[in-house]
């Protein structure tokens, strides 16, 4: 059994045992928060670090080990790899440990991008949803037709919810909450959306529903296409 398959082991008991006995003390529901504890933290804190350290050590295991080596010193390297555990304890799935650990290996091994800069698009990444970065994919082919597998693959997410006059409580909301994904996706500066400026008035059109101003089309940033370089969501050719 490798060290890797031995973390369950050598360390669960550990962090469970301090776990129980700080909450343990607390009156009444200490004995319920205990057995919680007991649950929670192999199950799922544990397993998800352990999950990602398999995913970063097959990255990191092709850097040579005079690099890492130089590294361990290098304050910007040690809050980057801190960091992505920080993160990946919180991570649901799988794709988002993959995610994590592909900007951390990323930031070590590619020379175009400094440190300090891969740890700001951690940053970036923390801040995203599983959907949002879906739909900041969506936008690396901004035309109709193309990327047809992709849009296939993720149609209820990508199938745009309209709104009308009279729309139910129910369409409303998830409309809402559609368009939330795309605001904070260009408050990211990840994505930039054109106004769509009337031809004979030369001002923007706004819409009669929300008095917004109305998007011609939104596009992705320089920002955005490198951090889906950087989770490994598009490659060097498609960075253009």
């Amino acid at each position: 059994m490798t060290m890797k398959d031995n973390l369950d082991n050598n360390k669960t008991d550990l962090l469970v045992s301090a776990a129980k006995s700080a909450v343990g003390i607390v009156p009444i529901a200490g004995s319920l928060l205990s057995e919680l504890v007991g649950i929670l933290i192999p199950n799922q804190r544990i397993d998800r670090l352990t999950k990602y350290v398999k995913v970063l050590d097959e990255r990191i295991s092709i850097i040579s080990t005079e690099k890492i080596n130089n590294l361990k010193n290098n304050d910007d390297f040690i809050d980057l790899v801190e960091e992505g555990f920080v993160q990946a304890s919180r991570a649901i799935t799988d794709e988002r440990r993959q995610y994590i650990a592909l900007l951390v290996s990323n930031g070590i091994t590619d020379d175009s991008i400094k440190l300090n800069e891969s740890k700001q698009l951690l940053k970036i990444l923390s801040e995203l949803n599983d959907i949002e970065i879906i739909w900041l994919r969506f936008y690396l082919v901004p035309t109709i037709s193309g990327d047809e597998e992709f849009r296939e693959k993720h149609k209820n997410i990508l199938q745009t919810i309209q709104t009308y006059i009279g729309a139910d409580n129910e369409n409303l909301t998830k409309s809402a909450i559609q368009n939330s994904y795309k605001e904070h996706l260009e408050r990211l500066e990840l994505i930039e959306s054109k106004i769509r400026i009337d031809n004979k008035t030369k001002l923007p059109e706004f819409d009669a529903f929300t008095g917004r101003p109305k998007k011609s089309y939104s596009t992705i940033t320089t920002l955005g296409r490198l951090l889906l370089k950087q989770i490994g969501l598009i490659d060097d050719l498609n960075l253009r």
